[in-house]
């Protein structure tokens, strides 16, 4: 079987998740690991794999099929993203919803000035979630879509707040109201405000002698992260975090509620998740997009996709013939 060669850029919770992923699908191999930090300084799992400067990324363009993306979303992958897809086909999991629009023109631009493809947005948030809203809004045509996250550990969000000044490190967790849940599941269609649905909290090792309370205005009034909702944020030790915070456990479910027909019939419609380990999960995710990535570039095809464009069956290891006798 002739390999799908994957690289790595960034090496974090993702990113480590990536390698491990790719040791469990058969048809992939990791070809490198790209990183800012001294290569000396980081230790993978596989043999055999080098570690290289996010520099040097170019002198193996020729060697690498898909190149997966594991950045923040803050400020890595808005910069990182446009500039490497003009030379490999890529995956990212980009997940500040309100900038997607946005970062899907500037993925679109390079990647077919390149000839490359660009899948963005890819893990379960956005992502299988958002797969599951289009199916269930396509069929429940008239009624009411919600998302809720937690309790678990947000990526996205941790990585924004450890970006603040003054912060060490952190974590945050979204944390779903059991009253509005409740609601949701009971097929009356409740309208909810963003802060009805979600508390967030924010735990975090502040750097010596920081304002604490600037640190904590900084996190409330983040845009697109945290000004919309109720936050708490807590300072821990670093010995706390590492003792109490060190899984990274998440979930949730996409809830659709509508009526068909005219008698007034309800369904209720519910997508759920329950993951030990969010980045995991997630580079599981984009390990099976990048398989489609490879045969969307095979085709001569470029330019960004969502999950929306990939159709189910590129993302599986077994043929057509196979998934119709299996699975259909």
């Amino acid at each position: 079987m002739e390999k799908i060669r994957i690289g790595i850029v960034g090496y974090g919770n993702i990113g480590r998740g990536v390698e491990l992923a790719i040791a469990r699908n058969e048809d992939m191999e990791l070809k490198a690991v790209f990183t800012r930090r001294d290569p000396a300084s980081v230790q993978i799992h596989t043999e055999g794999v080098a570690v290289k400067r996010f520099d040097d990324m170019l002198s193996m363009k020729d060697e690498i099929d898909v190149m997966v993306l594991c950045g923040g979303s803050a400020t890595d992958l808005p910069v990182m993203g446009p500039e490497i897809v003009k030379n490999f086909n890529t995956i990212d999991s980009f997940d500040t919803h309100a900038k997607i629009p946005e970062y899907f023109a500037n993925m679109d631009r390079e990647a077919k000035s390149g000839g490359k493809i660009g899948i963005i947005s890819v893990g379960w948030d956005p992502g299988m979630f958002s797969l599951n809203r289009l199916y269930a809004e396509s069929i429940l045509v008239q009624g009411s879509t919600y998302t809720f996250w937690g309790k678990g550990v947000s990526q996205g969000h941790s990585d924004a707040i450890r970006r603040v000044p003054g912060v060490k490190n952190g974590i945050q967790y979204t944390v779903p109201i059991e009253e509005a849940v409740d609601r949701v599941r009971s097929g009356s269609e409740p309208e909810l405000t963003t802060r009805e649905k979600h508390l967030r909290e924010c735990y975090v090792v502040p750097e010596e002698g920081a304002d604490l309370q600037a640190i904590e205005e900084a996190i409330k009034t983040m845009p697109n992260y945290f000004d919309e909702y109720d936050t708490t944020v807590t300072f821990i030790t670093e010995e706390e975090l590492k003792e109490n915070h060190s899984k990274m456990p998440h979930g949730g479910f996409v809830i659709r509620s509508g009526e068909t027909g005219n008698a007034g019939n309800k369904h209720v419609i519910e997508y759920s998740l329950k993951l030990d380990s969010n980045p995991e999960f997630t580079a599981s995710v984009l390990i099976a997009y990048a398989r489609a990535a490879y045969r969307l570039s095979q085709k001569g095809e470029s330019g960004a996709r969502t999950v929306f464009d990939i159709a189910p069956a590129m993302l599986s290891m077994e043929t057509p013939e196979e998934l119709r006798a299996k699975l259909l």
